[in-house]
């Protein structure tokens, strides 16, 4: 099937903490082949850090120092204005104080071709949507007997 450019697939967000603002680089390479193999479309990409004091601020890209690892710059200018300042202080509740994260938006590109079966055939996509895995285990926890 080919996919029309006017469909989008689902949207999603992560938000990845690093700890103690000790990021690595680690993933980073992996986001990067979901990229390239279209298996997503990074639409914005931001970094922040949240202080002792629950406060965050935006971290720009060319200030990461991942010591050598993964070359982050491969993601500088991604942004399609869908990330501001109200959802950044949204995302510092899920950031524990003194850590960083990268807060990522994408397309999840696989799905076009189902959403434009979909909408062919008089459908549309009204909700999506992720179960924490947090939420997961604990559900799968309960059920075990």
């Amino acid at each position: 099937m080919v996919v029309d450019d006017d469909v989008l697939g689902p949207i999603s967000y992560l938000i990845v903490e690093f700890p103690g603002s000790g990021m690595t680089g680690a993933g980073f390479e992996e986001l990067l082949g979901l990229v390239e193999r279209g298996v997503i479309r990074v639409l914005d990409l931001r970094f922040v850090s949240r202080g002792g004091d629950g406060s965050i601020v935006a971290v720009e890209l060319a200030d990461l120092d991942l010591d050598g690892g993964f070359d982050v710059a491969v993601f500088e200018g991604v942004s399609a204005g869908l990330l501001d300042e109200s959802d950044l202080d949204d995302a510092k509740e899920a950031i524990a104080p003194g850590s960083s994260a990268g807060i990522v938006i994408f397309e999840n590109r696989w799905a076009t071709g189902l959403v434009q079966g979909l909408r062919a055939g008089g459908a549309e996509l009204v909700a999506a949507g992720y179960i924490p895995h947090a939420e997961l285990v604990a559900s799968l926890d309960a059920t075990e007997v």
